[in-house]
Formats: C-alpha cells, structure tokens, sequence
C-alpha cells in the first residue's frame, strides 16, 4: 500500500505545461464530438426495442397507478398542437454518489404527425437511460481507482460526486417546438451530453438547419459565425473548418438556429460552451 500511496503522490506532484493541457483537452473535445454522435447512434439502433417496451409499461403505469398518472397530469402546455411532460424521474444515493433523472416524452395533439412523437420518445428514453447508466458505471470505476490507489471514503464522500440527467423546453411557437435532452457528470466535463429535437409542428417532422436556412446552410452558417467571433473578440481556435449536418442546433423564440460548440471544441475550455445565433432573416 505504501509503493502505491507514493506512486499516487508522484502522479499528483507531475505539472502540465498549460500549453500542452490546453492541446490536449482541444483533441479530446473534438474526439467527444465525433464518439458521441456514432455513440447515439449505436444507442438508438440496440435501444429502440427496449425503450418500445418501457413506452408500454407508461402506458399502464398511467392506468394503474394513480400516483404516477397524477404527477404525468401536470402537463405543460407547449403550443396548441404539442406538449411535454415528465415521463420519469427519480433521484438516489448510493456509495455517496448522487444520481437524478428526468426523463421527458412529447405529446401531439394533432393527428397529422405520423407517428413521430412515438419514434422520438423511444430515442429520448434509451438516451436517457443509456447515459445514466453509463455515467453511473464511469463513476463507480472513479471511485474504486480513488480508493485502491490510497483515497479514504472520508475524501471521496468530499467529491460529491453528481450525475444529472434532464430536459430542457428551448422555444416553442406557433410553428416550431425545441427541445434539449442534457446529460452531465460534475466530476468531468468530457461525458457531458446534450441532444437536441426541433420539431417542426405544421409539418410534422424534425427540421435540419437545411430547411431553416435553405440549400446554402454551410457557406450562410459559417459566415455567420466567423463574423461573430471576430465581434466577439473571443479566445477561439484558428483552424475552423466550418460546420457539417451534424452540428448540433436549437431553435430560439425569433425561429432562427443556434448553432452549439461544446467545450474545447472551437475555443479553450476557459470560454466554455459556444453559441452562435444565425439570424435567418437577413442570412437567407
């Protein structure tokens, strides 16, 4: 124990060059972007029969138990054709490690939307599971390096280590519903998720920045943001590239996109999260 209490003290003593933490964690912000996107899609694809099944299960719950369909009956209305309600949530301790849920599901008043919701939710829910677990098994791993490597339950009860798992309404109108689903450990920045749904409610079907900002979406983007990072005179990294159709957006009350970078990814993690509104008034 005492080789690996002195190791541990080693480790902790080495000093990282700011330069080189700052490269570092750039790479892996960049990396996060790219594993989470193939990563949702991995979720999604094994976690759609699952997440039918729970669907079902909701159903039931709401029948049968009149503590649960009194919570779900506090719906908030988003517009005239959609609404959102909490479909689960829980909060747990165990081993000093604090866990709260809060899973949503999309209601569609019209009729005229094929079933989309449905398909939606089944996503929401494995998401939301999927990360919570994982989250949960990522902090478990934590602690049992902090403790075998000279860690005392003492200083890891000091951690308070947090996993949190919510939603958030980002806008809603007449035409549009906007949606974030988040995912955060406060122990690391580097398993933080955000998803984003924008739902167009005449249509019925999910918007892509194509059908916000027309065929031309990357060249009116990219242009946009550029000119607001030099308003901005912000710390930003000098090599963007640009965005793809992967880039994650929501859409504001005004109904324009707002293009979203997560930490590292286009700035220093000192400038945390980037946004950038894309007015599409005056860009279309």
């Amino acid at each position: 124990m005492r080789s690996m209490e002195e190791a541990k003290r080693k480790y902790d003593e080495i000093a990282i060059p700011d330069e080189l933490s700052e490269r570092v964690q750039r790479e892996i912000g960049r990396m996060n972007g790219r594993r989470k996107i193939l990563a949702f899609r991995r979720r999604v694809q094994h976690g759609t029969a699952a997440a039918a099944a729970v669907a079902v299960l909701f159903t039931a719950a709401l029948n049968t138990s009149t503590a649960f369909a009194e919570g779900a009956g506090k719906l908030p209305v988003i517009g005239p054709v959609a609404r959102v309600l909490t479909f689960r949530s829980y909060e747990t301790e165990e081993d000093d490690l604090k866990i709260s849920v809060e899973i949503p599901t999309i209601e569609m008043i019209s009729e005229d939307m094929n079933g989309l919701e449905q398909s939606v939710n089944e996503e929401i829910l494995n998401l939301c599971q999927q990360y919570a677990q994982e989250a949960k098994t990522r902090a478990e791993e934590y602690r049992k390096a902090f403790l075998d490597t000279g860690g005392t339950k003492e200083e890891w009860a000091a951690h308070n280590i947090e996993i949190r798992v919510w939603y958030e309404v980002k806008s809603q109108t007449d035409e549009y519903l906007s949606l974030a689903i988040m995912g955060t450990e406060n122990w690391s920045s580097a398993y933080s998720e955000t998803r984003y749904y924008n739902f167009d409610l005449k249509q019925g079907k999910l918007v892509t920045l194509e059908d916000i900002l027309g065929e031309h979406y990357r060249e009116i983007a990219d242009e946009s943001i550029r000119s607001q990072m030099e308003e901005n005179g912000g710390n930003y990294w000098d090599d963007f590239t640009g965005i793809t159709e992967e880039t994650p957006f929501y859409l504001n009350e005004a109904g324009n996109p707002v293009i979203v970078f997560e930490k590292y990814e286009i700035a220093p993690g000192s400038e945390g999260q980037q946004e950038f509104e894309i007015n599409r008034q005056k860009e279309s």
